[in-house]
């Protein structure tokens, strides 16, 4: 069931209450959300506009939620989750790759080939959230979603059907996850966010990137690149979001305004995010399919071949994170029986 029609009678009737709650009426809130892209980008369009409306309309719109858009705050991608702590922003929408590290846990869903539905992930990356990471990684912010793209990709000047067509080449990647597979696939990884890759490439800095179709619609990749590498089955490589919220700000607010943005926040708001995003794919997709572009689907079978190159990704992070007290191995088994048990219902 979609988050829109689960959560709009619960919110109609905190609306409800706050309009009857005599003195708390008075109060009336505005909260600055801050994010990287485009307003015309997916992400903005059909997830931070329609939580941030859903939550005006449930509030009887005494939280009104000001739109921020491509950084128009100041500072720079990777500043976002900071922005949140120190208050610069009331909530932002960032990818956990911008700080590459810092939230160790989040990256069990960025290894390759692990994922293979945003929604399934989407869904243990909340439950996870919650039992791993809620006092831990994200310890200094109030989180309202955790979700996850669609199948990560590559999108190059030169077709890339297998890993050796990487040899020598530059690419754009998300995280230090991507970066470390790029290298064991022979590319040089160039680290760059996203809203610079249609520079990089119309420069040359970059030979391609590594991101989900849903994207490249309002980066205009399909314009830059003739050439697009997908997968069938788990993808080559996810990036997982957050949506976070400043800590005082969210304490500051009366019971019922609270529960307004809880109603809309939480697992199903997380799953329907990454759904957006993975549904957006298709039609991104079609767009370089009407300019003719290449594009290569690799099998699962020959798929093979690359996830054998990409298991020291695995093993390195596995390491990496028992120096920092996390068992990797059981954080796989558990994201992976997370998943299992969403798409089985």
């Amino acid at each position: 069931m979609s988050f829109t029609k689960t959560i709009r009678g619960g919110a109609a009737a905190l609306a409800l209450l706050a309009v009857t709650a005599g003195g708390a009426l008075a109060q009336e809130v505005t909260l600055r959300l801050h994010q990287f892209l485009p307003p015309q980008a997916n992400v903005p369009k059909l997830v931070l506009d329609v939580w941030a409306d859903k939550v005006e309309a449930d509030s009887g719109n005494r939280i009104k939620i000001e739109r921020y858009h491509a950084m128009a705050l100041g500072g720079k991608p990777p500043e976002l989750i900071d922005q949140a702590i120190d208050g610069v922003a009331d909530i932002v929408w960032s990818v956990n790759g911008f700080t590459p590290g810092r939230f160790p846990r989040t990256e069990v869903f960025e290894l390759p080939f692990m994922v293979t539905d945003a929604r399934a992930a989407s869904y243990a990356y909340w439950k996870m959230f919650e039992s791993h990471m809620a006092d831990t990684d994200f310890r200094d912010v109030k989180i309202l979603a955790t979700f996850v793209h669609g199948p990560g990709m590559l999108h190059t000047k030169k077709p890339v059907s297998e890993p050796g067509d990487l040899n020598g080449m530059k690419i754009r990647g998300g995280s230090r996850m991507v970066n470390q597979l790029l290298e064991l696939l022979g590319a040089t990884p160039v680290g760059l966010p996203v809203t610079a890759i249609p520079e990089a490439l119309s420069k040359g800095v970059i030979d391609g990137t590594t991101i989900p179709w849903e994207v490249t619609t309002a980066l205009k990749v399909s314009e830059l690149v003739e050439n697009h590498t997908e997968f069938d089955g788990p993808a080559i490589y996810n990036l997982t979001f957050v949506m976070a919220m400043n800590k005082a700000k969210y304490d500051s607010l009366p019971d019922d305004l609270k529960a307004v943005i809880d109603a809309n926040s939480g697992l199903e708001f997380s799953v329907f995010a990454g759904g957006v995003m993975q549904d957006s794919d298709g039609p991104a997709r079609q767009v370089a399919v009407d300019r003719g572009n290449n594009i290569i689907t690799i099998s699962a079978e020959d798929a093979k071949t690359w996830e054998e190159l990409a298991r020291p990704v695995y093993e390195n992070w596995i390491a990496d994170v028992a120096g920092k007290g996390i068992d990797g191995q059981a954080m796989i088994d558990e994201a992976n029986q997370l998943m299992s048990e969403y798409q089985s219902k």
